[in-house]
């Protein structure tokens, strides 16, 4: 591309292959104009990467094109549509606040999604304002460029900026964009949609697409799309994994929140614990601990098999086989999981060789940590009243390690 602010290159080079897949899979839609905006942050070394002009996006020019004000050259504006399993419910859903522009072809030849959050009403709003505040994009910016740093597949935050326009939630909050950069914007939830609502074309035309862009070392005498469950669940089995070893909390599991391509994607409600805790939750609305700490490997299973249900026409003309070949598959992430997760431990735990006995003795590590952090909930609860002049409670046998 050639398109310049000033005299300078921006370097915007857009493709848009998944706006050359069916017509059912997405609408056009451009942003909705932000008053006036002002860059709040933006990620200089990701830009870098990206092949974009650092100074060009600063201009304000550039502002304008990363609020949706402007569309770069090459660009196509689409929302994506999706369902999704929420809380274990089906829905349609779709991008209600998020529009790609497209995909940024890197120096490196590279293709990323790079895509507007919070930048107005699509055709999968809901009744919602298509609209983010500050607070929350500054977060996702945060959180998702520490799992890039701690090593964990993410999708990314190039910038950060507000809109001078009001959002409301609960209370009045100034609004915000985030731009959001993404190996793709695939989910388990795209599938689901495309075979619900689609033909047997339309789920292969987009399984075939998603082996073109992330899985093209298929062979041709594989069974394509047993290959590419194979290669989702292997990702998924790491990206989980990774999850655990640093405490991170999804806090929505959601099967609309599932990337294809094993990146993490959709940073809500999530955190990392502070104490060690299975059940911890971090989710107002998860009441019933679906999505707690200790709970996300079997989540991830869960919709995995919602993944594979949605091939099943694609893995055998026979639907018993499709399902036992499936189900082949699935069972494979616990092992696959494990593995990454015992590999991961050793290292934090110094431990440089395989033994008979490391995953025991990682076990009662973790259930040391568990009761120690309740022996200290309780010695403060403990202290607290003594200070006040309660009578000494012994709290003698509370803790013991077989």
């Amino acid at each position: 591309m050639t398109e310049k602010i000033g005299s300078m290159v921006t370097g915007w080079n857009f493709d848009n292959s998944y706006a050359r897949l069916p017509k059912t899979f997405f609408s056009r839609v451009n942003p909705t104009p932000a008053s006036s905006p002002k860059l709040s942050i933006l990620n200089e070394s990701l830009a870098a990467a990206l092949g974009l002009n650092i100074q060009a996006l600063q201009s304000n020019e550039g502002v304008e094109m990363l609020a949706g004000n402007q569309i770069p050259e090459g660009a196509l504006p689409i929302a994506q549509a999706y369902a999704g399993h929420q809380f274990g419910h089906f829905a349609l859903l779709g991008d209600g606040r998020a529009i790609l522009l497209g995909e940024q072809i890197t120096p490196l030849g590279e293709r990323v999604d790079i895509q507007l959050k919070g930048s107005g009403i699509t055709p999968y709003s809901r009744r919602g304002d298509g609209r983010a505040a500050l607070g929350p994009m500054l977060r996702e910016y945060i959180i998702s460029e520490a799992m890039h740093a701690l090593g964990i597949a993410t999708t990314r935050s190039l910038a950060v900026v507000t809109t001078s326009d009001s959002v409301f939630r609960e209370t009045e909050q100034p609004g915000a964009i985030l731009t959001r950069v993404a190996a793709s914007h695939l989910r388990v939830g795209t599938f689901q949609y495309v075979s619900k609502y689609g033909t047997f074309e339309d789920i292969q035309a987009l399984a075939d697409y998603t082996l073109q862009r992330h899985f093209p070392e298929v062979h041709a005498d594989e069974n394509r799309y047993l290959h590419l469950l194979q290669e989702v669940i292997k990702r998924q089995a790491a990206l989980i994994a990774k999850w655990q070893l640093v405490g991170f909390i999804h806090g929505v599991m959601n099967t609309d929140n599932m990337a294809i391509s094993g990146e993490t994607i959709d940073y809500g409600p999530c955190a990392f614990m502070d104490a060690y805790d299975p059940a911890t939750v971090f989710s107002s609305i998860d009441r019933q601990g679906r999505y707690a700490y200790g709970n996300q490997p079997h989540i991830a299973v869960w919709n995995l098999a919602r993944f594979a249900e949605t091939l099943l026409p694609l893995l055998h003309v026979n639907e018993e086989e499709a399902i036992t070949m499936a189900e082949g598959m699935l069972a494979d992430f616990s092992k696959l999981f494990r593995h990454n997760w015992l590999a991961g431990m050793r290292r934090k735990l110094g431990l440089f060789n395989e033994e008979l006995q490391d995953e025991a003795l990682i076990e009662d590590l973790l259930i040391l940590m568990q009761v120690s952090r309740g022996l200290h909930q309780y010695l403060y609860r403990f202290n607290f009243r003594s200070a006040r002049g309660y009578t000494h409670v012994c709290y003698d046998g509370i803790y013991s390690v077989a």
